[in-house]
């Protein structure tokens, strides 16, 4: 996100917040564990050091100390961002490792673990990402450092409530069960970014590869899903909740490619694919109803139900009537968005197909 884009304003005069990580508020949480693990007392707040070298600090929300370890925790702050961890409480405890063992984690309460290879860890390891590892690790280094310890820990993470948390994610699908993953590339959070869903996009695509499947589906929705699942006889794993972001899965797939490749969704979502939209929320533009009204001129549509397309409330009433008068509309939607896709994943080679859906999840269209 731009920073003109990072100033769009939620409300009256008010720039939209940023927020932080699950990963950044495991690093903080675990370096004043560690700090008060080391000298018997903890920082509040503590400091800790972002990828980008920028310090930040953080109030300690809640602090514990037992023979051999220490806990402290940090609320998570996602800022304008519509985050399912906002406002969780990320744990840490940590207690001291074998010499020289360096830094090794485990998952504790509400934190996944991962069973399903194609992800940044493998299976087996506590469902925390590279740069949050690493950034820990920093806390760890900068603590030894500062106050003469070995920095042999073991970090044991957890998120109060985080497996109920974790139903409302993709998680399960991804193989990453137990609980919520600690996540981060930067450490902070762009509101409205949206980097999440493209992230679950992504990993669902390695886990796919990794798990040797050759053709996947992205949907726009549950309908779209189920019906598509259902029509090819796909696996759990095999499905990509793409949602709007048809672009991200697209160029994502053509770096990182599958023999096949069904982009499934609803008529008014493959109409905005087939007008040549690669981001199909409302907010990157609306179905455009000349450009339905050409497809049906194209086709031969009689006058009136092209007038009426022209000035229809919604897509799903100009299909409605496209199918009464025996005009296969769904089937040139889906030729179309067949098009644009098929441009995004040029160059490579990849078996593309289109199916379009209606409300109950009946076939209107297919292309390739």
């Amino acid at each position: 996100m731009s920073d003109a884009e990072d100033t769009n304003e939620k409300g009256p005069g008010r720039p939209l917040k940023r927020g932080w990580t699950t990963g950044t508020c495991a690093t903080a949480a675990t370096g004043a564990a560690y700090e008060a693990l080391v000298t018997g007392e903890c920082p509040d707040p503590v400091e800790v050091q972002l990828p980008n070298r920028a310090h930040v600090s953080f109030a300690v929300a809640v602090f514990e100390s037992f023979d051999g370890g220490a806990t402290a925790g940090i609320v998570k702050d996602a800022g304008d961002d519509p985050d399912v961890t906002h406002g969780a409480l990320v744990k840490a405890t940590v207690r001291a490792g074998a010499p020289g063992s360096g830094v090794s984690f485990v998952a504790g309460e509400g934190v996944g673990t991962v069973t399903k290879p194609g992800l940044p860890v493998p299976p087996g390891e506590p469902a925390i990402n590279p740069v949050p590892r690493e950034m820990m690790r920093t806390a760890v280094r900068e603590v030894a450092e500062r106050f003469g310890a070995s920095g042999d820990v073991i970090v044991e993470l957890s998120i109060p409530g985080g497996e109920t948390l974790a139903a409302k994610t993709l998680n399960a699908r991804l193989g990453i069960l137990g609980g919520l993953s600690i996540l981060g590339t930067t450490g902070v959070v762009i509101p409205y970014s949206c980097a999440a869903w493209i992230h679950s996009i992504h990993r669902g695509i390695d886990v796919a590869r990794a798990s040797g499947l050759k053709h996947i589906a992205g949907s726009t929705g549950s309908t779209s899903e189920m019906a598509v699942q259902k029509l090819h006889g796909l696996s759990e794993t095999a499905l990509i909740d793409m949602g709007d972001f048809a672009g991200g899965m697209l160029k994502y797939a053509k770096r990182h490619p599958v023999p096949r490749l069904t982009i499934a969704g609803g008529f008014a979502k493959m109409t905005k694919l087939g007008q040549g939209l690669l981001d199909l929320h409302s907010k990157s533009g609306g179905v455009d109803r000349i450009w339905l009204s050409e497809l049906l001129r194209e086709a031969e549509a009689p006058a009136e139900l092209i007038e009426l397309c022209r000035h229809a409330n919604t897509a799903s009433l100009v299909l409605q009537e496209a199918e009464k008068r025996g005009i296969p509309i769904g089937q040139l939607v889906a030729k179309a968005a067949w098009k644009t896709a098929a441009q995004a994943l040029d160059g490579s080679q990849i078996a593309l197909d289109v199916v379009v859906f209606d409300r109950d999840g009946q076939i209107v269209g297919r292309w390739g």
